[in-house]
């Protein structure tokens, strides 16, 4: 029996537990008319928007297709296929994961009038859908691979190819909704609370609906396609790694003592499918595991979120062990894979630390809004910055480890180790966006004060997962790519590696670090990060300028409207954000597509390998920082809004809705969206291996 089959069947079981919180969730009070009311805007608006950028995507995708038959000499039909294919899952993912957020919304803030238990029962099976809805559509989409092509001569291609369709969903995903959703929360916090001195979430500012839909199609479609291709391409560079075949197989075989060259062979394809099968049926357990009391205390919900995940993390590594041992693998596989999971369960913790007002640093930067944005602005930046060395050390150990006890494999499986427990992971982070927008609807709805406590505290949670979430994201992100680049050196034969030792040989003098080709790379790979996050803010202060005029319009115009007796026009903000993040998402996702062909057709392979490894260095601790200094300055606020400094109203808090909209752009566009760019510009570039050998460059 191909051992497959078992990852099919745990796709599936976890197919059948989505089913079963969809109907949960469904079958749970819709709320008042005005909830219903509310709920069914944000929902129209939502849905408008992922079908239009779908749209637009569609035609993306089957360009590309195009491309890849016409270049069949070197690629193969296949790949064409298979990159659909991967496209199809990634949009299937997200708008599965979106659909059930946005009618999961109004539903938290009826359940949450009932207790805050189950409000948060509520909230977090939604986003539950999410995170098992991904780890099942990527662990079917990559078994289905498997058996479709696993002995096809171009296997290595092949299956590069799914993961790049799923990336460029998830590009577009990413940036598109990235830009929409901080474009019209900037837009309204900045007219309303800042310009207006208005509430946060009042229906007398046209911008709120926009704000809700943006939390779903930007944080909840575009956070599952993000982390659905790292899922995917995790068990893609282990699996290119090991198809390397003549190259690799000799050292692949001491990695499984005992087994023949062509059983080894096998086994190293099942592992990283089997460790994934056995992460989702953790996930499955750990989202169970998620309950808390009906005292409103930041540190018990926090608490009922880390039993999910930890109770995942822990019987992942359990199961991890028994898949190692019955494939008659090295146990120093075991403690690669382990050292992922751990890093990512340290990184989360790292990112929490820095980002949730619980801590030191982000009260301090709640204290210097007390002297001005400026100080505010200052502080949170410092703060990102130094939050990078933990994550840069847990990584680097990682590595260490992984290479020590596994070789090259071994680090490929360590990144399998920490996206495992995916399922339970984001769960906890779509579920933020839902409370977000439940504490909106509830506001809106001018629900009874202790409802408001209630979601403001599971959407203070929300923000604190989010900000792990998107931590949890970089370093994966990080550690993929590096898999994926060592594959990609590999397959375009630019490093060889011992048949004896499995160590990279000397490097020729062509390959110096010193070599014109790599440093070239590395500048031109460097720059990268930087660009795409400019062009990513300034699109989402495009869009935060066309959103503020539109409200400033309607409150001249609609009489009565600030009276609270007119109804604004809501619809035309998220129309203005629909248009402009559309038309603002191609350029930055079209140059992360483009350049790396670019780059290894007119500069060579090796300034390729170079252009990766710049990418990857500079974009890995932008990502950090942008992400670290956008929740912490989100939270920062939030501590402010608590009562500390002076409360809602105060010149701090008005600092700290400065920090706030800053930090916007950052940690919910620019950061995250790095991400994608790395894994995409890294599988691109292995997927066009066999194209690449046949170009010298001209350096």
């Amino acid at each position: 029996m191909d051992l497959v089959w078992i990852c099919i069947i745990a796709g599936l079981a976890a197919a059948g537990v989505v089913a079963f919180f969809v109907r949960y969730v469904l079958r749970q009070d819709q709320g008042s008319e005005k909830l219903k009311e509310i709920s069914a805007a944000i929902k129209e608006g939502g849905l408008a928007f992922i079908h239009r950028e779908y749209l637009t995507l569609g035609i993306v995708v089957v360009i590309i297709a195009i491309i890849l038959v016409a270049v069949r000499d070197y690629l193969g039909w296949e790949m064409a296929v298979a990159f659909v294919f991967g496209a199809i899952c990634s949009m299937g993912a997200g708008y599965a994961g979106m659909n059930m957020a946005l009618r999961s919304n109004g539903r938290t803030c009826a359940a949450a009038q009932k207790g805050l238990n189950q409000g948060l029962r509520v909230s977090f099976r939604g986003g539950a859908v999410m995170g098992l809805t991904v780890v099942s559509i990527g662990i079917i989409g990559l078994s289905v691979l498997y058996l479709l092509w696993h002995e096809h001569q171009n296997f290595l291609f092949i299956i590069p190819a799914y993961g790049t369709g799923a990336s460029l969903v998830a590009l577009f995903a990413r940036v598109g909704g990235g830009i929409f959703t901080k474009g019209a929360d900037a837009g309204s916090d900045l007219v309303g609370k800042v310009e207006a001195g208005i509430p946060e979430d009042d229906p007398r500012n046209a911008a709120v609906i926009a704000d809700n839909v943006g939390d779903n199609v930007g944080d909840v479609c575009g956070m599952g396609a993000d982390l659905l291709e790292s899922y995917v391409e995790t068990v893609i560079a282990t699996m290119t790694l090991t198809t390397v075949g003549v190259v690799i197989a000799p050292w692949v075989t001491k990695l499984f003592p005992g087994l023949s060259a062509e059983a080894a062979l096998q086994a190293a394809w099942w592992l990283p499918l089997l460790v994934m099968a056995g992460g989702i049926v953790a996930s499955i357990i750990g989202c169970f595991l998620v309950r808390v009391g009906e005292k409103v205390d930041m540190s018990a919900l926090l608490g009922a979120l880390r039993r999910g995940t930890l109770g995942a993390t822990i019987l992942t590594a359990v199961f991890g062990f028994l898949v190692i041992y019955f494939l008659h693998a090295s146990l120093g596989l075991f403690w690669a894979m382990l050292a992922g999971l751990v890093a990512g369960a340290l990184m989360g913790e790292s990112t929490n630390y820095f980002t949730s007002y619980a801590f030191k640093p982000t009260q301090e930067i709640s204290e210097a809004s007390t002297t001005g944005a400026g100080a505010t602005i200052i502080r949170g930046f410092a703060n990102g910055l130094m939050s990078t060395w933990a994550p840069i050390v847990l990584i680097a150990l990682a590595i260490i480890v992984a290479y020590r006890f596994g070789n090259f494999y071994g680090v490929a499986l360590a990144a399998v180790g920490m996206l495992s427990t995916l399922g339970v992971t984001l769960a906890t982070d779509a579920y933020g966006p839902i409370a977000d927008n439940a504490g909106g609807i509830t506001t809106q709805a001018g629900l009874p004060e202790e409802v408001r406590e209630r979601t403001d505290a599971l959407d203070s949670l929300g923000n604190t997962t989010a900000a792990t979430g998107k931590g949890f994201a970089i370093g994966a992100a990080a550690m993929n790519s590096l898999g994926l680049i060592l594959a990609f050196a590999m397959a375009a034969g630019i490093v060889t590696i011992s048949s004896t030792t499995g160590q990279l040989e000397p490097f020729p003098e062509a390959l110096s670090l010193l070599s014109v080709p790599i440093i070239v790379g590395i500048f031109i790979g460097a720059l990268m990060p930087p660009i795409f996050c400019a062009m990513t803010m300034k699109s989402v202060g495009v869009t935060t300028s066309a959103i503020i005029e539109e409200v400033r319009r309607q409150w001249r115009e609609i009489k009565g409207l600030m009276e609270g007796t007119a109804r604004p026009e809501y619809s035309k903000c998220v129309d203005i954000a629909t248009k402009i993040a559309l038309k603002q998402m191609l350029l930055p996702s079209i140059m992360t597509i483009v350049a790396p062909v670019i780059v290894g057709v007119v500069l060579g392979k090796y300034a390729l390998a170079g252009f990766l490894i710049g990418a990857l260095a500079t974009g890995f601790i932008l990502a950090i920082t942008l992400n670290n200094a956008g929740g912490a300055w989100d939270n920062a606020k939030k501590w402010i809004e608590s009562g500390k400094f002076g409360g809602k109203g105060s010149a701090a808090h008005k600092a700290g809705v400065v920090g706030d909209t800053a930090g916007d752009p950052m940690k919910d566009t620019a950061g995250p969206s790095l991400n994608i760019m790395l894994k995409l510009m890294s599988v691109i570039s292995l997927m066009l291996a066999p194209v690449l050998m046949h170009f010298g460059g001209l350096i």
